[in-house]
């Protein structure tokens, strides 16, 4: 996974000429860039977990439990790996010493393997919620299970990350490459390296990307095929035909709500998931081919791919304020120190009736007149179960 702590293995005798390269504007500018990130990673991150935190809404959501462990994680990325990296790489040295060398990249390890296991965590959970009938999502979705895999989520990754990085396991048949670029004679500095052999670099990538990716593709298509069911039977009821007054009947207004918020929320979390691909494959893709073509891929490549994936863990937060309509009202609140004109406007005393519709187990409120969805206050009392349209709802 993490090919080397912050990805100084340079080829042999080249770590000179990739390293040394690097002057004070170039240094300047390259840490204004990694600082930006990481400061993006920290504040996003936390603003996920304070929203979720402050907001009753919010925490009634079985998947925000995802998000915010998510959240957690990304956060100790950018708090406890990230920074470490940067000043290696600008610095062009490791001065902390060998065993926090292993323990920062185990860390690191752990902690992307944590991201990708919470990401097709929630991934199953919206096919439960989506595919399968409201009983079987509240049989599959219990708290006992949530935690379960949530304990998963964090556990599971020990067994390739502190375990077989602590062992040596990863360093069986290539010590003596390992101690050759560890050093550099020339301008006399130590890097910290983590250099995989063929059996790690397949097992790690394999059960730290491949298999959650295979999981969510398989989700995901299966939630999209669900949604083009629905339309299909909305369209079949459409055609049957509405009352005479040219209203759709209450049934329809309901299924039709369904359909285009199901729909709607599936293509967030397919957006999130899509950017995370797109930031890690190349990383985990070139970390199994490297040990097969003796380790020739570049120091520059290898940086570039690891940054490239760190950027995600500042990624998600961005994605949840543009795409996801209760988390960006909560973040507004947070940012604008509690400004009124963004809380939910409350129904006490409003005259005009809201209407309900059941998905997957729990009640939902749809907007007549005013906007009542999610507002689940005095009029309307939906149970706190968990849904895709609570977990993502989008704007109309």
């Amino acid at each position: 996974m993490d090919k080397d702590v912050t990805l100084k293995p340079i080829v042999l005798d080249n770590v000179t000429n990739s390293k040394e390269g690097f002057g004070s504007v170039e240094k300047v500018v390259l840490l204004t860039f990694l600082s930006a990130v990481i400061l993006m990673a920290i504040l996003g991150n936390l603003l996920v977990m304070v929203a979720v935190c402050r907001d009753r809404q919010l925490r009634k959501i079985k998947t925000n439990y995802f998000i915010v462990s998510l959240a957690f994680v990304d956060l100790l990325v950018s708090v406890l790996v990230m920074p470490f990296g940067a000043i290696e790489l600008v610095q062009d040295i490791w001065i902390y010493g060998e065993m926090f060398c292993l323990v920062r990249t185990s860390l690191d390890v752990l902690l992307t393997t944590a991201s990708i296991f919470h990401l097709c965590c929630i991934s199953l959970d919206r096919y439960y919620a989506i595919c399968c009938q409201p009983l079987v999502y509240r049989n599959k979705m219990t708290p006992l299970r949530i935690a379960l895999m949530l304990g998963g989520c964090w556990i599971i990754p020990m067994f390739i990350s502190f375990l077989p990085i602590m062992q040596g396991w990863n360093n069986i048949g290539i010590i003596d490459l390992i101690e050759k670029r560890k050093f550099n004679q020339n301008s006399n500095s130590t890097y910290c390296i983590f250099m995989v052999n063929k059996p790690y670099a397949i097992t790690c990538s394999v059960v730290a990307f491949y298999i959650p990716f295979l999981l969510m593709v398989l989700a995901y298509y299966r939630i999209y095929v669900t949604a083009k069911e629905h339309a299909h039977q909305i369209q079949m009821l459409q055609r049957a035909g509405a009352p005479s007054e040219g209203r759709p009947q209450p049934a329809d207004q309901h299924s039709t709500h369904r359909m285009r918020t199901e729909t709607k929320a599936a293509k967030t979390l397919c957006i999130i998931m899509g950017c995370f691909c797109l930031c890690w494959a190349p990383f985990f893709v070139t970390n199994i081919v490297d040990p097969f073509i003796d380790y020739t891929v570049p120091g520059q490549v290898w940086t570039a791919f690891l940054w490239l994936g760190y950027i995600n863990s500042g990624l998600n937060p961005f994605l949840y304020a543009f795409l996801n309509k209760s988390f960006r009202r909560a973040f507004l609140i947070i940012l604008c120190c509690d400004d009124e004109r963004y809380r939910r406007p409350s129904i006490l005393g409003q005259t005009v009736p809201c209407s309900t519709t059941t998905i997957n187990g729990s009640t939902h409120v749809l907007r007549d007149a005013v906007e009542c969805g999610g507002q689940w206050e005095s009029h309307c009392h939906p149970p706190a179960t968990s849904s895709l349209v609570a977990a993502h709802p989008s704007d109309p």
